[in-house]
């Protein structure tokens, strides 16, 4: 059940109604015809513009139309008030029924929310992908919440989802990863070392080096790299990727794929991606002007093999060969693009950290070409995190060495904590964490303020349960006439908003918005709860009125349910119950 849709669908319908008798004309287009909450709640339940974005195509008055329209509404009886506001807008209220119908359907349907948005399309999340160079750091941990949580909430909303983390280990920094291993190793061995400025220094890799030790005895000590390199690269790269496996099971995050960047080296992916794109005219011989500001790696003063990417959005053509014939770092992005089109996704979401911005132009154009313009790719950046405690910037980690580990943080708070507070902003938005506030048990931590509500809910259906039958089954099937308070009604409001909330959510890859409106419902839950406080005729559990009772603990097990489906969307457990 989907109230938002249905009273849209009317809407269509009572416009069809007017076409058919000649007040509107024919063919007019009404993808556009939203019906939504009103801005202000006082003016109605929802309120459509149909009026509005239909009057200029159809040659009339907006507030002619309207009138027209509300006339065909008040037929239907889910419809008790259709007002017209303003220049043409039209404010309806519904009848209580229709709003008790939110809970049953809430009680009854398990997939209360889910939307066929999707309509099977294959869609590829690839995010964290980080360097195999060490454990993942706290913004790694805010990619990996919110494309985990992005990937769920598209899942849920009808999309076919595969999550995938790409594998940086075709580049120099898993040759510096390597000789950092080497280093360790030579520990082991008894050795005095240093770490020269560039390798990584982190105690991370001191179990890897006592791993390699164990694997191949002192066969690599004081051996020239050429008969170590590439075995200690493979060895060190695995570890690594099993730390950050481990990481991510910390956090409730497993992916569907990994996907080697080595393995488009050496085996003709690259140039393949390559020549599809010179066979569309889009590759060619050229020297590029000098860019202004900062230089990027893949200039030269010289002649390269040059993507045209303008052609597709980019503000610069873009190197994808060296003069030296390598390829720039560039190509192989092409080729594992490529390869996802060829995989026959419908389209592609990447999640990057801030500092990649600078891709998102190129990415698109190349994804653009490569698909003729069939597969959309939609680039979402993570922003930075700032961590606190005691009131201080909270900066360094001994066991990674410069920065603050995943494991850091879920070890501090705890997964869901971490998941949670992680999504409380848009992602393109600086977030603040801070290891004190987000354990604080107030309404100013959302993380808490929604558990709080799910508990509560839970202490009263035990409460209930003690003399009547408060099993969703019966419950669904309950009177619930007398849920006439504003405040009751307030909150079936709320309820009803899910199922639009979610495609909202979906269309706009937000899932932030499912931590939002959660905290929004949790909220009108609790303010429910201490009005009970004052008006007895307001408490979930009236001793000894079986019928009443069971009404408001259908309402608040409506609550429970949507809380539940939300927190899966963001991929948190919760409480059920606070002490």
């Amino acid at each position: 059940m989907n109230l938002f849709a249905d009273i849209r669908a009317l809407v269509l319908d009572c416009l069809d109604q007017l076409v058919a008798e000649g007040t509107l004309p024919d063919g007019l287009a009404t993808a556009a015809v939203s019906v939504e909450p009103p801005r202000d709640a006082s003016h109605g339940d929802m309120a459509t513009n149909a009026a509005m974005v239909l009057a200029k195509p159809a040659k009339m008055n907006p507030r002619v139309i309207a009138e027209a329209l509300a006339a065909k509404l008040l037929n239907d009886p889910k419809v008790t008030v259709a007002e017209v506001a303003g220049p043409g807008f039209l404010n309806m209220r519904l009848d209580p029924q229709v709003w008790h119908g939110v809970v049953k359907a809430a009680l009854t349907d398990p997939t209360y929310g889910q939307s066929t948005l999707g309509q099977g399309q294959k869609m590829m999340v690839e995010y964290v992908s980080a360097n195999p160079t060490g454990p993942l750091h706290v913004g790694h941990t805010r990619g990996a919440v919110f494309g985990d949580a992005l990937a769920r909430l598209l899942d849920y909303a009808g999309f076919d989802v595969t999550k995938e983390y790409y594998i940086n280990d075709g580049g120099a920094q898993v040759d510096v990863l390597a000789r950092s291993v080497y280093l360790r190793y030579l520990q082991e061995h008894g050795q005095e070392v240093e770490f020269p400025e560039g390798t990584y220094p982190g105690e991370y890799l001191v179990d890897v080096g006592k791993a390699l030790k164990a694997k191949v005895g002192d066969a690599f000590v004081d051996k020239g790299e050429q008969f170590w390199l590439e075995e200690i690269r493979e060895f060190a790269t695995e570890a690594m990727m099993d730390l950050i496996r481990a990481d991510l099971a910390q956090l409730g995050v497993v992916m569907d794929n990994f996907y080697s960047e080595k393995s488009l080296y050496g085996t003709g992916l690259i140039e393949k991606a390559i020549a599809e794109l010179d066979a569309k005219g889009l590759i060619y011989r050229g020297t590029l002007e000098p860019p202004k500001g900062k230089m990027p790696e893949d200039w030269e003063p010289r002649e390269q093999t040059l993507f045209r990417s303008t052609a597709h959005g980019d503000d610069v053509d873009r190197p994808v060969q060296k003069s030296d014939g390598s390829w720039t770092y560039f190509a192989p992005d092409i080729a594992y693009h490529y390869d996802k089109v060829q995989r026959g996704f419908d389209q592609l979401i990447d999640v990057f950290g801030a500092d990649h911005g600078g891709y998102v132009k190129r990415m698109k154009a190349a994804v653009s070409a490569l698909s003729d313009g069939r597969v959309p790719l939609d680039v979402k950046l993570t922003q930075l995190v700032k961590l606190y405690k005691n009131g201080e910037p909270f900066k360094m980690s001994k066991r990674a060495g410069t920065f603050v580990t995943l494991r850091d943080v879920v070890d501090q708070v705890g997964a869901n904590v971490t998941r949670f507070h992680m999504l409380t902003r848009k992602n393109d938005a600086p977030l603040d964490f801070d290891f004190d506030k987000v354990l604080e048990q107030s309404k100013d931590n959302p993380v808490f303020y929604v558990n709080y509500a799910y508990a509560r809910v839970n202490s009263a259906v035990a409460k209930a349960a003690a003399f009547t039958d408060v099993s969703d089954a019966t419950l669904a099937d309950v009177d619930l006439s007398g849920l006439t308070h504003d405040a009751e009604l307030k909150l079936i409001k709320k309820l009803a908003e899910w199922p639009r909330l979610v495609e909202i959510a979906a269309r706009g890859h937000e899932p932030h918005r499912i931590a939002f409106y959660l905290y929004d419902l949790a909220s009108d839950f609790h303010a429910l709860y201490h009005q009970g406080s004052v008006d007895e005729a307001l408490r979930f559990v009236q001793e000894g009125d079986s019928d009443t009772t069971q009404a408001k603990i259908a309402l608040i097990r409506a609550v429970a349910i949507v809380i539940l489906h939300g927190l899966s969307i963001l991929g948190v457990t919760p409480a059920e119950e606070m002490r």
